[in-house]
């Protein structure tokens, strides 16, 4: 048998709709999926957001009441929330300069750079510097849907949700986080659900796709 490509793989995927509650996904493959997320490159290497794992159901039922009732938040077995720093601090970046010098060894330029990044990023704004870290949750998100079609689980990214509400049933404001992100895990309710026998949907490379020789 042929190998899947990677592909292959994301073909597979689509963003699925009803999920099949009698099937859990493995703990195995859910390892395999964060890590995959603690391996996604984000800005200078800071890493600003952090994932909550859920399993419980009562706490999923919870978060699905600010989500729209989206029922793969209950169907699925994992639910991940990626949370946001709030903001870029001192401390937070000295953490990151920690790790890397117990990683790495203490090499010349490094404090050098990160004292540049908070020369840049401690004065600005809060919001500003939330939708930064933000946007290095995104990154992350988009690793972790080529991760589980890869090990052909059934994901849904989602915006659709009230942060404040799901930041208040996990606590996250007193860690300093922000929900930006939910993604189900599951397996598909191959009967129930309309999305997956349509084909996918995507522009054709000519109109998305400009080269530049």
């Amino acid at each position: 048998m042929t190998p899947k490509t990677l592909n292959d793989h994301l073909s597979w995927r689509y963003a699925t709709k009803k999920m099949d509650p009698a099937k859990a996904v493995p703990q195995q493959k859910v390892d395999a999926i964060i890590e995959a997320i603690r391996m996604a490159p984000t800005s200078s290497g800071t890493q600003p957001f952090e994932l909550i794992v859920v399993t419980n159901p009562e706490i999923r039922a919870r978060i699905a009441e600010v989500a729209f009732g989206q029922a793969q938040i209950t169907d699925g077995s994992h639910l991940l929330v990626f949370a946001a720093w709030d903001n870029y601090t001192a401390d937070r970046i000295d953490e990151v300069v920690k790790l890397n010098v117990d990683t790495r060894g203490d090499l010349p330029a490094l404090h050098d750079y990160y004292e540049t990044l908070k020369a840049n990023y401690l004065p600005r704004e809060a919001e500003e510097n939330y939708a930064h870290a933000a946007r290095q949750a995104y990154i992350a998100l988009g690793v972790a849907l080529v991760a589980a079609a890869e090990q052909e689980v059934d994901s849904t990214p989602m915006e659709g949700f009230d942060p404040a509400a799901v930041d208040a049933i996990l606590g996250l404001k007193e860690r300093g986080l922000r929900s930006v992100l939910l993604m189900p895990l599951g397996y598909r309710d191959v009967a129930g659900d309309w999305l997956l026998p349509m084909d996918k949907v995507r522009k054709p490379r000519e109109t998305i796709v400009t080269q530049v020789a």
